[in-house]
């Protein structure tokens, strides 16, 4: 089914959310349509935050509203649908469009794949009727579910569509993009050459599988597998949540400099999370934010990122050091002061978007991956 088609059976002119790959050719639907227009469309911080707008627009149109998210941010929205959106609260009918990830019978990503399993319970347990589309329901089936979601809806119910992959298709060329020159990969590069044998936890999506192939370069091919990878905490999971996990590495391993690399994506998730780090301000972590002002591992949707100054909220929030930095020699020397500094640093590096096509995944598994981590960490 084409995204123009499903988003015209929706019947809704108001889309929020955070970006999903099962998603792309509605989001990218939504771009070529709205762009990033407040009236129709906001990508949302987190998916609770996609929720919360939801809600407003309701309170301020009387309309229904739609919320698109990975099914992985279903645990996002708990608390806002069960306390605010459900009908024994305030009423509020809304739509969930979820990209179901992990799959069962569909192989996929080891941190999909629990929430594959529960993807459809976990609604349903929160009151929520679910319909499922696939690449060949038709446009009669969609419409029909939503013709039995109206009685619901107008109950101040909420109700889900969950898309399998493959499921919505859309011709129309979207490009996303930025002015800036440095490479991600080798922004990676450059880190792992002064981090040296500290140990560093890294966000989800491709700055995860880049660190992982970086260290595979020929300089370490004399290295066995544990000792070119047991340094680093891959979180290919846990949008947000890295910087919260060096934080308490670092409190609990003062004796080692701790680094971790996050994205603009996910720092904006749970951004409460700086504030936790600077309030505790250790003195051996190093946070690094790589922005490219995109979503990227998930289709290159924009983020708000590119419009706010990062290094101004990190002091704001505690932190003693914060720099920004746009190419190599000057992210080199912030790389040695923020090794060589006995106090909590963040270096925001302002990338480019785009990585290689044929970039690949860690080859060992998560549970290779804690293991290995934690045997380093204990030396």
């Amino acid at each position: 089914m084409t995204a123009e088609k499903f988003a015209e059976i929706l019947g809704s002119d108001f889309y929020t959310g955070v970006p999903d790959s099962q998603l792309k050719a509605l989001c990218n639907y939504l771009m070529s349509r709205y762009g990033i227009d407040a009236k129709h469309h906001i990508i949302a911080a987190n998916e609770g935050n996609a929720a919360a707008l939801a809600a407003g627009y309701n309170l301020a149109t009387g309309k229904v509203p739609v919320v698109y998210m990975q099914n992985s941010g279903e645990g996002n929205i708990i608390n806002p649908l069960a306390s605010l959106l459900n009908d024994k609260v305030y009423a509020i009918p809304t739509i969930f469009v979820i990209g179901w990830r992990g799959e069962p019978g569909v192989h996929d990503e080891p941190q999909h794949i629990y929430q594959g399993i529960v993807t459809v319970k976990l609604m349903e347990d929160m009151d929520v009727k679910t319909f499922v589309l696939s690449s060949d329901t038709t446009e009669d089936e969609l419409k029909a579910a939503m013709k039995e979601f109206e009685n619901l809806l107008s109950a101040g119910k909420q109700v889900a569509i969950v898309i399998r992959k493959g499921a919505l298709s859309f011709d129309g060329k979207v490009k996303y993009g930025n002015d800036n020159s440095m490479n991600r990969e080798e922004a990676i590069r450059h880190i792992i050459r002064v981090t040296g044998d500290d140990p560093v936890v890294s966000t989800t999506g491709k700055i995860s599988r880049e660190l992982f192939e970086s260290r595979e370069l020929p300089e370490n091919a004399g290295e066995d597998a544990y000792t070119k990878h047991c340094r680093d905490f891959l979180t290919v999971g846990s949008m947000g949540h890295c910087s919260s996990i060096a934080l308490a590495v670092a409190i609990n391993k003062p004796e080692k400099k701790v680094w971790c690399i996050d994205g603009d994506g996910a720092m904006l998730m749970h951004m409460g999370a700086m504030a936790v780090t600077g309030a505790n301000r250790p003195s051996n972590m190093v946070h690094i934010i790589i922005n490219n002002s995109a979503h990227e591992t998930v289709g290159g949707m924009p983020t708000v990122a590119g419009a706010l100054d990062v290094t101004a909220i990190a002091k704001a929030c505690g932190y003693p050091n914060a720099v920004t930095v746009d190419n190599y020699d000057d992210l080199d020397k912030a790389l040695e002061a923020a090794r060589d500094k006995n106090e909590l640093s963040l270096i925001e590096i302002k990338c480019q978007v785009g990585a290689r096509d044929d970039l690949g995944r860690p080859t060992t598994t998560a549970l290779e991956n804690k293991e290995n981590f934690m045997k380093f960490l204990a030396k």
